[in-house]
């Protein structure tokens, strides 16, 4: 097996954008957007204001919520637009589905179920509720985004009939508007209520099963992120997000960290999809292993520790999961656990297509970036991301850097970057339907003690950074 080819950039004088499509202009905010006085859209009236996260109730005890969508249905597969509609039903891969779904929430010990009323899902929910004694809790604000006129239409009728109006739904849906009707604002409203009922019950472990589109929307909502994020967090036939609530001191709204989105039953980076959306580039984000000195404070990654023994353990399940994506090129930070991740993930990829005693190893480029490295004080997270630029703990490129790709790929500031979690060994997989210099569409967190479970069916081009 060829050796991987690393090279260092540490003695270069100005360190390299590895993103080039990022510029240092600064991202306006889109919190400060003021809705438009008109639109075009068809159904009239003036629109209701842009929802952008109302303050969730105060909390007395943590709580952990699990949002899941329900498992592939027959319009799902047929192509048809569902909305609120309670036509379709599982098909026998979407009751597969949940039943993997219960599997992998086995052990977690829910003490309450919320559902849609919509079949599809009341259906999900009964499988991952199994044999639990209590009742499931049925909500209407939890069924689906409503969609009017366009419900039961396949996707090129809708094209056909209405033109303009589902073009719109397509490029602007926080602003769509259809029989009067503006459905994204109305799911965030409906998502707001949801919130006071679901951190209302008295449960620390809630579990909640709805749809695509309402399942966006109170993550989004949860995190203060308005209706322009619709289609930014998609979710999966039974993929599974994880929302921390944490009880803030003087009864205010809880703090909120989004541990786990899009935790799908099948492979995380399988296809050149995502919730069905195509994507044009993608990027593999691989958090290095746990390291020596984890346990000892608490902080992953600190200084230049090397892996420990789960942290091997960790780096080897991320190459496998990795096995079958052709990755052309690696970028790790120069620290030895994520060095170390990073070669583990390229010697498996050079050896995976060279097992035959007369081929010739694929080669896959690994390079070191000084602008992945990070300060000790930065990743205890103990400060703000702009007190620590002001500090001098990071350097203006190194800020630059991780500001722009956080403003390109969710247009947040960097303080939003807390309430995102990475565990040991994880993967994140950001898709780009637009190219690289759109927005990201879809973002998948993936827990390490799930990468594991995945077996790889088939991969698309990327790159990998660790």
């Amino acid at each position: 097996m060829a050796k991987c080819q690393k090279s260092s950039r540490e003695t270069q004088p100005k360190p390299h954008n590895p993103f080039p499509s990022l510029t240092t202009k600064k991202i306006p905010s889109r919190f400060t957007h003021a809705p438009p006085r008109s639109l075009t859209s068809g159904g009239g009236g003036r629109p209701p204001p842009l929802v952008r996260g109302g303050g969730l109730p105060p909390l007395r005890e943590a709580k952990r919520v699990v949002l899941v969508r329900h498992g592939q249905s027959t319009w799902n597969a047929e192509g048809r637009i569902q909305g609120s509609s309670d036509i379709s039903v599982l098909t026998p891969k979407g009751e597969s589905q949940a039943e993997t779904s219960r599997l992998m929430l086995l052990s977690d010990s829910f003490d309450a179920c919320f559902t849609s009323p919509l079949a599809r899902s009341r259906r999900t929910a009964e499988i991952i509720w199994a044999d639990r004694d209590d009742d499931l809790i049925p909500d209407s604000d939890l069924r689906e985004i409503d969609l009017y006129s366009f419900q039961g239409l396949l996707k090129n009728e809708g094209k056909e009939r209405y033109g303009v109006i589902y073009r719109q739904w397509q490029k602007n849906a926080a602003n769509f508007s259809i029989d009067g009707h503006y459905p994204v604002r109305e799911l965030w409203d409906r998502a707001q209520n949801c919130w006071e009922r679901i951190l209302a019950h008295e449960g620390k472990s809630v579990l909640v099963v709805a749809h695509n589109a309402v399942n966006q929307a109170l993550v989004a909502s949860s995190l203060g992120l308005g209706t322009e994020y619709f289609r930014i967090l998609l979710q999966s036939n039974c993929g599974a997000s994880v929302l921390d609530f944490t009880p803030q001191a003087g009864g205010g709204p809880p703090a909120v960290c989004l541990n786990r989105l899009n935790q799908t039953p099948n492979s995380p980076v399988a296809s050149g999809s995502s919730a069905g959306r195509k994507t044009s580039k993608r990027i593999i984000l691989a958090c290095q292993g746990a390291t020596q000195n984890s346990a000892e404070i608490g902080v992953s990654g600190m200084g230049y520790a090397p892996l420990n023994m789960l942290g091997i353990i960790q780096s080897q399940k991320t190459a496998e999961l990795l096995l079958d994506q052709k990755v052309n090129g690696i970028l790790c930070s120069p620290q030895v656990a994520a060095f170390d991740t990073a070669t583990t993930i390229c010697e498996v990829q050079e050896a995976a297509d060279c097992l035959g005693a007369d081929c010739v190893p694929r080669y896959v480029e690994m390079k070191k970036l000084l602008e992945l490295e990070i300060d000790d004080a930065f990743q205890t997270k103990q400060k703000s991301f702009g007190e620590i630029a002001q500090s001098g703990w990071l350097g203006s490129m190194e800020y630059k850097t991780l500001e722009e790709l956080w403003n390109q790929c969710l247009d947040l500031t960097m303080d939003y970057m807390s309430s995102f979690h990475l565990d040991d060994g994880s993967i994140s997989v950001i898709d780009f339907p637009d190219g690289p210099k759109g927005r990201a569409g879809t973002i998948a967190v993936l827990s390490a003690a799930r990468v594991r479970h995945w077996v790889i069916e088939s991969m698309v081009n990327g790159v990998a950074a660790a």
